[in-house]
């Protein structure tokens, strides 16, 4: 490598990108000291699975980084004789250009008919009339010799040199890379399968306290810094540092003194970078605090958009995020200014410790010549280039650190022993096995929740070959016994027995074994249906799958299929029915011919022709095995031996069917709840006109377990307040099998289907491709900057030119050596020093510029954008908020990411841009200024320099790319068996999987062998090429000294500029990237800003009237949410209310309540019919005029986090709204009191969400915030149904009073809080099946009846 190339690169690099590493470095560091704090795990023991061939595979590489490292030194002992030998040759050619002299004998003397004229002329004159060329005659020569050497020829040597130390450094390159990422596969290949191996014999409790998704990350992400602690990096760091070693120890070795006066200066370098990183430290924690509060105001108002919109708050809130932008700008621009002034300073000194050191050093060679010119560069440039690599090894030890913490988890997962093994060999098997089952005294709480106890003394006995039913409400546990059965868990009190044998006594292999399981949802695998029976029984044959194909009433639709057995089931068996899964299922569990058989819900999810045919295959399987039956549609395990209720976490009740009726218990209660109210579901089912192709009476079984969902969880609540704890009726919460449309909107439903969704797909992977954004329009947001932009990009210039200019300079300094006046030399040095002097000044000036203009527009445009991307949000209809791609956090990220992205290409890395093209410019009219000829010939390598670098970093990306893709296949067995473990547990083969992920691992090691041989030769070849470009521009550089006569300085200040201008196009390209994501970024913003919702709320249009009534009418109306289209809300809603009356809507959860409440609201538009507002159409109505007329009050009521008083103005956001009025607000709600008891009174903050608040004291706010708004109509949506007694009373009585004279909605789950309605409408699948007044429903006997007699307290 050339010392130009070193120096040109370190400008470049200091002037162009310090300030951003040093903020990045900031950062980074703090990251960093989060991450140390966890690492326990040395750095050696990262190596702990290496086996001796690795071993020695990794001494040879170190080896060979040490020996490449030693490369950039022993250049500069080349480097060093090669300038010394052009200074000679020119000082040469100055001395015989003197017509005086000649060479003699290979010395330079006095011609002698000189001499001899001048001693004739002395003889015969007055020594006075002699001039001084005369006398300087007189004086004898140095000795200086000549004829001696050939330029060409000691260039071709030199040439040579570097073409042999290239040759090395890419031979020590590839070496060096390959050997390390070899050893490195090898030994991430082993930790991979050691760390599955482990995981998947970790018993399910710890599967419990650790998420699936954290697993994967471990097995991909943190595996993978582990791979980048031990791999190329640790080669690349040996060689760095042994590179700052040998750069000086070559620096002390052949000139101490002015080694030791260029490290006076760095004290003072190292003040300025310690000062610039103290304050650019604090700065950017305060920016970030500041962008962290914007950030908690966008995710607050997110995750409560619908009160935002309710309230029409969207532009308050807009104002709100901006305010902490402006402080957030304030500190971005304040920490532009001071890394401008720093790098300005630093780059001042760095240029001051240029001249000090040649001025110094010429002094060496001049007035002591102790140092030669060459002893100069190779002590200045050793010193150098030690900094450099210094600084260049700093990331390589990021890397380790972050390896290390990640090998921490990694090792600790690895060397923690399972309490439960499922893999050991320990234990005893039976020979004879019957089959009874007895829990003695259990008591069991699960990991993940240590305070919820399940089982509690549990005593149960399960006889052999009889079937055993386990039934009541949710949370019982039923399903924890069958997996303590399994042995999925250890009870923590009491025993488990198999036929008297403590089963954790017992081989769990051959334990589960003995068990065949059939879930609610079972789980198929990603191959065939043969190959899933296969799991059962591994080994079996084809007759065996078909007898139990046909056992489970599952062999005829099989054989319809076009490939039979063979058919591919789809992941988790998304191409087969729910039906087909269940009896596939089923197969696979009698295929092992278990002797005990659990059904956990087996068919609570199917229809009822599916039902009827899996009951079938049940029934005949049952026969002759222990059999435990969980489930809720109890007509299913009517015809059990023995069922056993459980409840509380005990087993309440034991006995058949028609004993435990006979008791009139829990059971009793639970059969009739299921019976009732059939009549009034099936008249309306006729009536209405909707027809389905399922049965009756599945539609009233599944209708009345809604209604038993309900009433249990709502109406005997209350009850159970007054009683001081919950009745038995007040668990019986039984599991809807139906999909419901969840009452508080899709959001729910869309986070629950994300979560059970078995391969999640990243979100930006499922974000549609855009197209980049041009940079025309982005920069016309940057617009109103232009000042700053357009002084910015002239300091940009100007540091860009500089850098060339220094070059100059650097190749000035040389040529002074072969001065031989020694006064001209004297003054020349001197004056070239000053020169360094004033660049170092004009850099200073320069460079402030620069950061500060482009800090300023750049923050201002982050912050317009995030301003603009967030109105644009809020000006979204509600349906866009319910797709998961805009999820509040992701939101909140893409205003963070994008907005801050956008600067790729603008900001500050535009000023880079046009220092990076003036470098280039500058640079080539320079050198071709200077010679044409060479400068032709280094443009030949220019390309090979410039991209060499671009090429490895794309490599790498593609590489890294390639790697992803190796490991899919591995990654979607790990995902499937982490997400399945259950399954996989329960069918014993931990093993099998074991054995396959492990297979799929040599894909990703054979590219990574094959990586290490191409990442070796790229590495070797972008180090080594510079050492070739070098070689030939130097060998032509001769041949152009001493055929055409051009001066050597020229010679190093063309290659100098040359180089430099490729290390400028490089790092133009680097920038690439940055670019290329700021155009998608900006794409992706302006694909939002250009967005037109459906429903509009800062649009003008629409009707407006001063006469608002409140008169409401549903007509017709069918709806679906957009973010579930396949699940039918509404069903032809017809209601109406007039002003001033109160219609309470009352249902089961899902029944559409919520819904009508949303459609009144205009968060979503119907599907069919119409919604009238004082006879006109929804639709048609200004929406926020429409908002502004109405108030509500929720639930859970969204309180934002700012004082009483701020929340309840919320209300109206329209108009300045006065302390009077806020405090009458508050006495209507029954909240003043309250209030002036606190401290703070109204200045009290509710903390985020209202935290600081009880539900009682958050639903008066809320109330009062509704009231402040004087709406016409009023929404009262389960606003009390949370309430505790006490609470519920103030808050009734304040509710009482706010909707006199209002039009009033009410949804309640509390009968007794809606009886005093003017309409009572009871809804159910979307449509109102009764009507009326409370005595006019009870008169009818019908639905309505049935819940008020059903839930005595609702009567109380």
């Amino acid at each position: 490598m050339s010392v130009k190339y070193i120096y040109a690169v370190i400008l470049e690099h200091e002037r162009n990108q310090g300030p951003w590493d040093v903020s990045k470095a900031v950062q980074l560091r703090a990251q960093g000291k989060k991450e140390l704090a966890a690492i326990r795990v040395g750095f050696f023991q990262l190596f702990r699975f290496a086996t001796c061939n690795e071993v020695v595979m990794m001494v040879v590489g170190s080896v060979c980084a040490i020996l490449h490292g030693s490369a950039q030194p022993l250049m500069l002992l080349v480097f060093g004789l090669l300038t010394d030998t052009f200074i000679e040759y020119d000082i040469e050619l100055k001395e015989l250009s003197d017509e005086r002299k000649e060479c003699v004998n290979n010395t330079i003397q006095w011609k002698k008919n000189y001499t001899d004229t001048l001693m004739q002329g002395m003889n015969q004159s007055h020594w006075s009339t002699i001039n001084y060329s005369d006398w300087e005659i007189l004086a004898p020569l140095r000795d200086r010799s000549c004829g001696l050497l050939d330029i060409e020829y000691e260039m071709t040597l030199f040439a040579f040199y570097y073409v042999g130390i290239g040759a090395a450094v890419f031979i020590l390159g590839y070496f060096q890379i390959s050997l390390w990422v070899t050893a490195a596969a090898k030994q991430i290949r082993l930790i991979r399968k050691i760390y599955f191996s482990k995981v998947m014999r970790m018993e399910i409790g710890w599967f419990d306290c650790t998420s699936v998704g954290e697993l994967n990350t471990r097995m991909s992400d943190d595996i993978n810094k582990i791979n980048d602690a031990i791999a190329d990096q640790v080669a690349i760091f040996m060689q760095r540092f042994t590179t700052f070693v040998c750069g000086f120890c070559l620096g002390f070795v052949k000139g101490w003194k002015l080694t030791l006066v260029i490290m006076a200066a760095s004290p003072l370098l190292g003040v300025g970078a310690g000062l610039m990183a103290l304050f650019v430290a604090k700065l950017t924690g305060m920016e970030l605090e500041a962008y962290a509060k914007a950030g908690a105001v966008a995710d607050e108002v997110l995750s409560s958009i619908r009160t935002v919109a309710a309230f029409g708050g969207e532009k308050k809130e807009v104002q709100r995020y901006d305010k902490n932008l402006v402080s957030a700008q304030s500190w971005g621009i304040r920490k532009g200014l001071v890394m401008g002034f720093f790098t300005g300073y630093m780059w001042l000194f760095f240029f001051l410790c240029y001249g000090l050191a040649f001025w110094y050093g010429s002094s060496l060679v001049i007035d002591t010549e102790d140092y030669t010119p060459g002893t100069i560069l190779q002590v200045f440039f050793g010193i150098l280039i030690a900094a450099i690599n210094l600084g260049q090894a700093s990331p390589c030890l990021e890397a380790f650190a972050t390896g290390r913490a990640a090998a921490t988890i990694i090792f600790k997962t690895i060397d923690r022993e399972p309490e439960i093994d499922c893999l050991s060999e320990a234990g005893y098997k039976l020979d004879q096995v019957k089959g009874d089952i007895e829990f003695h005294n259990v008591t069991f709480h699960y990991p993940s929740r240590p305070e919820v106890k399940i089982l509690d003394q549990v005593s149960v006995t399960i006889k052999s070959g009889m079937t055993t039913a386990f039934v009541g409400p949710s949370g019982a546990g039923k399903s924890t016994a069958v997996q303590l059965i399994q042995r999925f868990y250890d009870p923590k009190e009491g025993m488990v027995t198999l036929d008297g044998h403590d089963i954790r006594g017992l081989n769990i292999q051959w334990l589960r074994s003995l068990i065949g399981i059939v879930e609610q949802e079972p789980v198929l695998f990603a191959t065939t249906i043969a190959e899933n029976i296969c799991y059962g029984c591994p080994g079996i044959s084809r007759d065996d799958i078909i007898t139990a194909a046909k056992q489970a009433n599952a062999y005829n639709f099989i054989m319809d299929l076009p490939q039979k057995f063979d058919t591919f089931v789809g992941e988790g068996g998304g191409q087969m029915s729910g039906g087909q899964k269940q009896r596939i299922a089923i197969a696979r569990a009698l295929v092992r011919n278990p002797r005990i058989l659990l059904l956990d819900m087996a068919t609570s999810a199917l229809d009822n022709e599916s039902e009827a045919v899996v009951q079938k295959a049940l029934a005949k399987v049952r026969n002759g095995r222990t059999t435990i039956s969980i489930a809720h549609r109890l007509s299913t395990i009517k015809n059990a031996d023995v069922i056993i209720n459980f409840e509380h976490g005990q087993a309440m009740e034991r006995g058949k069917h028609r004993e435990m009726l006979k008791r009139k218990g829990v059971y009793f209660t639970l059969v009739t709840l299921q019976s009732q109210g059939v009549k009034a579901l099936s008249d309306k089912t006729r009536h209405s006109g909707f027809e389905t192709q399922l049965s009756i009476k599945y539609i009233q079984e599944q209708y009345f377990m809604l209604m038993v969902f309900w009433a249990c969880t709502h109406m005997l609540y209350r009850d159970s307040t007054h009683q001081g704890s919950k009745s038995e009726l007040s668990n019986l919460i039984l599991e809807s099998s139906v999909p419901i449309a969840e009452e508080l909107g899709p959001r729910a439903h869309a986070v629950l289907q994300a979560d059970k969704s078995k391969n999640a797909i990243q979100e930006e992977e499922d974000e549609e491709p855009v197209e980049p954004a041009p940079v025309t329009r982005i920069l016309k947001y940057n617009l109103p900057e232009w000042p700053y932009m357009l002084f910015g990009s002239l300091g940009a210039a100007v540091n860009g030119g500089l850098t060339p200019v220094s070059s100059l300079l650097f190749s000035q300094i040389l040529a002074t050596f072969s001065i031989t006046d020694p006064v001209a030399q004297g003054k020349e040095i001197d004056r070239i020093c000053l020169f360094f002097v004033m660049i170092g000044i004009i850099s200073f000036f320069t460079q402030t510029l620069q950061c500060y203009a482009y800090s300023k527009s750049g923050e201002l445009l982050t912050r317009r954008l995030r301003r603009l991307g967030f109105h644009a949000m809020l000006g979204q209809e509600i349906g866009w908020f319910d797709d998961n791609m805009n999820s509040p956090g992701a939101l909140t990220t893409r205003l963070a990411t994008d907005a801050s992205q956008v600067q790729g290409a603008t900001g500050c890395q535009m000023g880079r841009m046009v220092n990076s093209m003036t470098s280039i410019g500058v640079a080539i009219l320079m050198s071709f200024y200077f010679s044409w000829k060479l400068t032709l010939l280094i443009l030949c390598f220019l390309a090979f320099i410039a991209l060499s670098g671009g090429f490895q970093a794309k490599m790498l990306i593609e590489f890294a790319k390639q790697d992803k893709e190796a490991m899919e296949s591995a990654g979607r067995i790990a995902g499937e068996t982490l997400n399945n473990i259950r399954t996989i547990a329960g069918l014993g083969k931990e093993r099998n999987f074991v054995d396959m992920y492990s297979a799929q691992l040599d894909a990703p090691y054979k590219a990574a062998l094959k990586k290490a041989n191409v990442y070796g030769a790229c590495y070797g070849f972008a180090q080594c090429v510079v050492f070739f470009t070098t070689a030939a521009s130097y060998r032509f550089g001769g041949y152009l000294v001493r055929q055409e006569g051009l001066h050597f300085s020229l010679v190093f200040r063309v290659i100098s500029a040359i180089i430099t201008s490729g290390t400028a196009l490089d790092r133009a390209s680097s920038y690439t990237p940055d670019y290329a994501k700021a155009k998608i970024s900006a794409a992706r913003f302006f694909q939002l800003l250009d967005r037109t919702p459906q429903i509009s709320v800062y649009s003008d249009k629409g009707n407006k009237w001063d006469d608002f009534q409140g008169n409401i009418e549903f007509i017709d109306c069918t709806f679906t949410y957009p973010a579930r289209p396949d699940i039918q809300v509404l069903n032809g809603l017809n209601v109406a209310v007039k002003p001033g009356q109160t219609l309470a809507f009352v249902g089961s959860s899902g029944c559409g309540k919520t819904t009508c409440v949303q459609l009144l609201e205009r968060f979503y538009d119907l599907d069919k019919g119409r919604v009238l507002i004082d006879g006109r159409d929804l639709t048609l109505v200004n929406v926020s005029f429409l908002r502004s007329k109405i108030g509500i009050v929720s639930q859970e009521p969204i309180l934002f986090d700012c004082s009483i008083a701020e929340n309840i103005k919320y209300g109206d956001n329209s108009r300045d709204i006065g302390m009077d009025e806020v405090i009458s607000a508050a006495k209507k709600s029954q909240l003043h009191d309250f209030v002036v008891s606190l401290p703070e009174k109204y200045d009290t903050n509710v903390g985020a969400q209202g935290s600081q608040l009880s539900r009682g004291q958050k639903q008066r706010i809320a109330i009062a915030r509704a009231i402040v708004r004087d709406p016409k109509i009023l929404l009262l949506d389960e606003a009390t149904s949370a309430l505790d007694t006490e609470s519920e009373k103030t808050v009734q009585a304040a509710l009482d009073r706010a909707r006199e004279g209002r039009t009033c909605i009410v949804i309640a789950h509390r009968l007794s809080t809606i009886q005093n309605s003017d309409i009572i409408a009871v809804m159910s699948r979307g449509y109102v099946i009764e009507k009326g007044t409370h005595d006019q429903l009870m008169a009818l006997n019908g639905a309505y009846y049935k819940l008020v007699t059903t839930g005595a307290p609702a009567n109380k």
